[in-house]
């Protein structure tokens, strides 16, 4: 018998977990301009560049958590211009799991993604 993935990964050490309960927090957290997508994660944690890390992501409505790994490609430290939140922007990795955290996202967003407000990154 297999251990659940999901529950074996919440148990080690460097999960990150996001919970977004609304379509806009969504948005500005989203990162469409990175190859393969992106989320921003708000953490007081340092990171460097290229720090590989493991997301359990969960979007609006939806029970179901999405386990996705990732590399750190952005980092807004603290008191950072126009008082930009700290954290960072985590690029999705380039297999099932990160396509699919990518498709629901932009599914989720929809014409929001067209939108020009501002984002926690951009």
């Amino acid at each position: 018998m297999s251990e659940d993935p999901v529950r074996a990964a919440a148990s080690r050490p460097g999960v990150l977990s996001l919970n977004i309960k609304e379509k806009a927090a969504l948005y500005a957290s989203y990162m469409p301009f990175i190859k393969g997508g992106g989320i921003f994660i708000p953490t007081n944690k340092l990171y460097n560049l290229g720090d590989e890390v493991f997301m359990l992501l969960a979007l609006l409505d939806d029970p179901a958590r999405i386990a996705v790994s990732g590399n750190v490609v952005w980092v807004t430290p603290p008191g950072a211009h126009n008082n930009h939140q700290q954290g960072i922007g985590v690029q999705f990795s380039s297999n099932e799991a990160g396509n699919l955290a990518r498709v629901k996202i932009e599914n989720l967003l929809g014409g929001y993604l067209q939108s020009g407000r501002t984002t926690h990154t951009m």
